[in-house]
């Protein structure tokens, strides 16, 4: 039984930093196929948001990790998530407590949605966000190259509030661009939370529901006392730190889903352009 999260290294990513919307952070790329941007949870691209990475890269895809904050291969403590935490929680370009919000940072995830949906084969790209820029997903995908949002545990705004426990975590202007897409385009969302996460209150996928109805699938594991997963009241990260690589397990199967998610919206029809052989371009 395995008894701590997957976990990766950075060796073998290859790092060029990326510049956009007045922002410029360094991004790790990998892999071939279909692109993903996978955006690492607080406190940084730790071991276990590196496994995850490499999961995805053998599963098919090209990968591209930014590093917005943290210290890249870094293995998390408390003390080192605090410290990140306290900088994020001032930071103007991540807005972690306002409402009905546009946060800077999601001009630069759209950004660099585009230049990897222009390197890559599929019909577009998907982006993951996980814990403080879970909902950093779903408001790139008020962009045409993303075809593929996956929130996982969206905690922005910080929800301490009845307001902010509802704020879905993007602007009304991109929560409108999203549902639009979901007509014109077919678009689709995925979301994931634990049921007891205080971090992720229900309210906030209501709001979602709400909105985006049956375009938005929900995937909640239960964390309640005594379920079946052995969760603990505090279970947090769905993908990373609770995932054990075991047959069966719920956060194993949530991770699957998100991969099979991946597939059917960015792999291109057989008889499409796109699906001849494409090999990723590098950044120019």
């Amino acid at each position: 039984m395995a008894t701590a999260a997957p976990t990766g290294q950075l060796t073998g990513w290859r790092r060029a930093a990326f510049s956009a919307a007045g922002y410029t952070h360094d991004c790790y790329e990998k892999g071939a196929g279909p692109g993903v941007v996978l955006v690492p949870e607080v406190p940084g691209i730790t071991p276990e948001v590196l496994g995850l990475a490499e999961h995805l890269v053998d599963s098919g895809f090209t990968v591209v990790v930014p590093s917005p904050f943290g210290v890249p291969g870094k293995p998390e403590t408390s003390g080192y998530r605090t410290s990140v935490i306290a900088r994020l929680c001032v930071s103007a370009e991540f807005r972690a407590f306002a409402l009905n919000a546009h946060r800077p940072f999601t001009d630069y995830l759209r950004a660099l949605a585009r230049d990897l949906n222009e390197r890559t084969p599929g019909r577009g790209v998907g982006v993951i966000g996980m814990c403080f820029t879970g909902g950093f997903a779903l408001a790139a995908a008020a962009d045409e190259a993303v075809l593929a949002p996956v929130l996982s545990q969206p905690s922005v705004p910080l929800p301490l509030g009845a307001a902010r426990r509802r704020d879905p975590g993007v602007s009304t202007a991109e929560l409108d661009r999203v549902a639009a897409r979901i007509t014109s385009a077919g678009l689709c969302v995925l979301g994931l939370r634990f049921t007891e996460d205080g971090f992720v209150p229900p309210e906030r996928f209501a709001t979602l529901r709400a909105r985006l109805g049956d375009a938005f699938e929900v995937i909640e594991l239960d964390s309640a006392p005594g379920n079946s997963g052995g969760f603990g009241k505090d279970a947090h990260s769905v993908l990373t730190r609770e995932l054990r690589d075991e047959p069966g397990h719920p956060a194993l199967l949530a991770r699957e889903r998100v991969v099979r998610f991946l597939r059917e919206r960015l792999t291109p029809e057989p008889d499409s352009p796109q699906a001849t052989d494409h090999e990723p371009q590098p950044r120019s």
